[in-house]
């Protein structure tokens, strides 16, 4: 490994460490949840335990439960803790760019291909193989809990492993958290996805969750 190479990688596990992330002992939480497509809405509620599978209640609409049981799974998966040895160790990062948008590398070892973009210390870009198809992240703005960093505006979008192209919608996000309970939890408070349809007509939907209580 040369020293470019040790320069990202610890670059990398630096910004990777400054992620807001929960407790090993978080029990989960629970409370009411609401989404609204363009001019419908829906209102239940739900349960996220330890294991972090969430339980919608009140809703019967399945597409609708489905739809807010992946974002309340998505929110939670990326606040477990988790070392970065355990997750990069028999990882490389390799520079590819440096400019004003951030430095950019790239994985060589287990996760090959991988790519990442760190600026000020968070990770801005993400660009992973993940069940066959990739994912890439663009991180516009962050939330500073004051003990980590949470991404607050950002865009996602499904690239085809073949022939890298866009094969999704690209949708764009805006995240607010709110901080319950007595030991500073961060919680998403509510989430809006704005994307362009099939006839390029710009649609949001927004879940919002309220009344947040810790569970245990």
């Amino acid at each position: 490994m040369n020293l470019t190479e040790i320069n990202c990688k610890q670059l990398f596990k630096k910004a990777y460490e400054k992620r807001y992330t929960w407790s090993h002992n978080f029990c989960g939480y629970k409370g009411k949840c609401i989404l609204s497509i363009n001019s419908d809405t829906f209102r239940g509620n739900f349960v996220l335990g330890k294991d972090f599978k969430p339980v919608i209640h009140n809703i019967d609409d399945q597409k609708i439960v489905k739809s807010i049981s992946s974002q309340l799974f998505e929110i939670s998966i990326h606040r477990i803790k988790r070392e970065f040895e355990e997750i990069h160790s028999k990882n490389n990062f390799n520079l590819i760019k440096d400019t004003e948008s951030g430095i950019e590398m790239i994985v060589s070892g287990k996760s090959e291909g991988d790519k990442y973009s760190v600026k000020n210390n968070c990770i801005n870009m993400v660009y992973r193989k993940i069940h066959g198809i990739i994912i890439e992240i663009f991180v516009q703005e962050f939330f500073d809990t004051g003990n980590g960093f949470l991404s607050k505006k950002y865009t996602s979008q499904q690239i085809d492993p073949i022939t890298l192209k866009a094969n999704s919608l690209k949708l764009e996000y805006e995240d607010r958290f709110i901080n319950i309970g007595s030991q500073e939890i961060w919680i998403l408070n509510s989430r809006s996805i704005k994307y362009l349809n099939k006839n390029q007509e710009e649609e949001i939907q927004k879940f919002t969750f309220e009344d947040l209580r810790l569970l245990g």
